[in-house]
């Protein structure tokens, strides 16, 4: 029996989120089936982190115990023929016994991709999301979240009265043609905080809120941080524009 650690893409349009639901098709529910399919009995794989209903992943991180006699190549192989057609294991390697793929890392990465155009674009809106009117340079935006800051304003724990401090070690917006891709990697994320943080700077770019207020949402030394707080509009950027690209385990040898 080992601890086997491995890379997953998937196609989130047909999910219902990564975490295992009752009678709904997630990622995880996928992914323990066809593991059933070579032998697995656990109760549960471990993931490094919860994607929204619709959002999709390069670089998800998923760990499990396995008896399996016949290498790497063979375990990835076989996942890969009992797996759906929108999933994929990329990467398979043997972990660390005590290995867990949320608790040890030490950062992830997320990459969003939206359009401005005016009509409708299907093929497109499957994997970004479509933006009108369009939005000025986002650019200067990116370096408004970078280092630790209370976040309390743009997500929720994953944990019932948890902190909503988070470190974010790099963030981009960088433009493609009608496209901009927004880039960022922290310590960790709050619940949808992506989705958030995109949103409140679209909200930017089209000169709906001026980006001093997200500046003074996170300043707790400003006296109009609440206020500032109170000025942002709610609402979440589209899940199908996000993918979880990376999951980093700088501590491991």
């Amino acid at each position: 029996m080992a601890r086997y650690q491995i890379i997953l893409a998937y196609d989130g349009t047909g999910f219902l989120g990564s975490q295992r639901q009752a009678s709904s098709r997630t990622a995880q529910s996928e992914l323990e089936s066809a593991l059933r399919k070579l032998g697995w009995h656990a109760q549960t794989v471990f993931l490094a982190g919860r994607t929204d209903t619709g959002t999709h992943a390069s670089g998800q991180v998923a760990a499990f115990d396995l008896e399996w006699r016949y290498g790497l190549e063979k375990l990835r192989d076989a996942m890969n023929a009992h797996l759906p057609r929108d999933m994929a294991v990329k990467e398979v390697k043997v972990a660390p016994d005590d290995f867990h793929p949320r608790f040890d890392a030490t950062s992830r990465s997320y990459r969003y991709r939206l359009f401005c155009s005016g009509v409708r674009d299907p093929l497109r809106e499957r994997y970004a999301w479509r933006v009108w009117p369009a939005v000025n340079d986002l650019q200067p935006l990116s370096d408004i979240w970078l280092g630790k800051h209370d976040f309390a304003a743009f997500g929720t724990s994953p944990r019932s009265g948890g902190s909503t401090i988070r470190n974010v070690l790099s963030a981009s917006w960088q433009p493609q043609a009608d496209e901009w891709i927004f880039e960022i990697q922290a310590d960790a994320f709050l619940y949808r905080m992506v989705r958030r943080l995109v949103y409140v700077q679209v909200a930017v770019g089209q000169a709906r809120l001026p980006a001093s207020v997200l500046v003074q949402a996170l300043d707790d030394r400003s006296d109009d941080r609440q206020a500032a707080r109170a000025k942002i509009p709610a609402g979440l950027a589209s899940a199908c524009g996000l993918t979880l690209v990376e999951v980093r385990y700088d501590n491991l040898v």
